[in-house]
């Protein structure tokens, strides 16, 4: 007699939980709740996706609950465990969110890690709600704005001893699931990307504390990394970035004009990683990032 069946290991949710650029029968835009799970680096499955839509009039987190509790039936159905934490890239409902999850325990997670999310909201504003008697043309789901408040300082025990420009090829980047990585966020390659394009990113050296640092920037959610002046900044979370490093004024201009069009070349993609020295082959963190404003 054979055993039952085991579940897909879990993998991380992305939600979104919002409005829609459709108007419905009785003149107010449709909600929904769009689920999708994060892709593994390399897989050649779907990932799970779910949608349910909310009636404007039951916008709250008892509707809410009672929908996860649905998709977490659904994804059972299909095989798959419950996810592991759950992303949420709306600041504005972080809390219904939250408390919603919290009642059936899941763990949430505010972030705007969610690529795999707003690449498939992109993909549905042209190929669903286009299509909708009641749509409404304009800006889907613009990409999370940078935050205003000026980038924080390091705390100094997650200081690097210093710090490099880098660039791989795309074609290096699909090797990157056999690399030895102590921290791993890697996120699948977007398609399709020339296997010579250049992916920017940078590189921080510490000799003593490379492990320690490559464990906290993975509690952070590292979204993005851009060039704000002078400054090197790593946008993370919802709302926050940390000043990384400074560059001498006579290169930054020439720096940021090539980031930009590396990064725009690679479809947003960039990288961080943290490692003991130049020399070392093996990275304690390494993250794949994607500037969404870029796409």
């Amino acid at each position: 007699m054979s055993g039952p069946a085991t579940a897909v290991p879990s993998a991380d949710w992305e939600l979104d939980y919002y409005s829609r650029p459709v108007l419905e029968a009785d003149g107010k835009k449709r909600w929904e709740l769009l689920i999708c799970s994060t892709p593994p680096f390399e897989s050649t499955s779907s990932p799970f996706r779910w949608v349910k839509v909310c009636p404007a009039t039951s916008v709250n987190s008892i509707w809410l609950q009672e929908a996860l509790a649905e998709a977490l039936a659904a994804a059972a159905a299909e095989g798959l465990a419950a996810p592991r934490r759950l992303r949420c890239w709306r600041a504005s409902m972080r809390t219904m969110v939250q408390r919603a999850a919290a009642a059936i325990g899941l763990e949430t997670v505010p972030s705007r890690r969610c690529y795999a999310l707003i690449e498939w909201l992109q993909e549905r504003e042209q190929q669903v709600y286009a299509k909708e008697e009641g749509f409404m043309a304009g800006p889907l789901a613009p990409t999370p704005l940078p935050p205003q408040a000026p980038a924080m300082l390091l705390p100094e025990t997650v200081r690097g001893d210093s710090w490099s420009w880098a660039s791989l090829t795309v074609a290096d980047l699909r090797e990157a699931g056999g690399w030895d990585v102590g921290f791993d966020g890697l996120v699948p390659l977007p398609a399709p990307l020339s296997d010579t394009a250049g992916v920017p990113g940078i590189r921080v050296f510490s000799a003593r504390r490379a492990l320690a640092i490559a464990g906290w920037v993975a509690g952070l959610e590292p979204v993005r990394l851009r060039l704000d002046g002078g400054a090197l900044v790593l946008e993370a979370g919802l709302e926050n970035s940390w000043l990384l490093g400074r560059l001498d004024p006579a290169e930054a201009d020439a720096a940021q004009q090539a980031f930009v069009a590396s990064r725009d070349e690679a479809g947003g993609l960039q990288f961080l990683a943290i490692q003991s020295d130049e020399r070392s082959e093996r990275f304690e963190g390494f993250w794949l990032l994607r500037d969404l404003l870029a796409s």
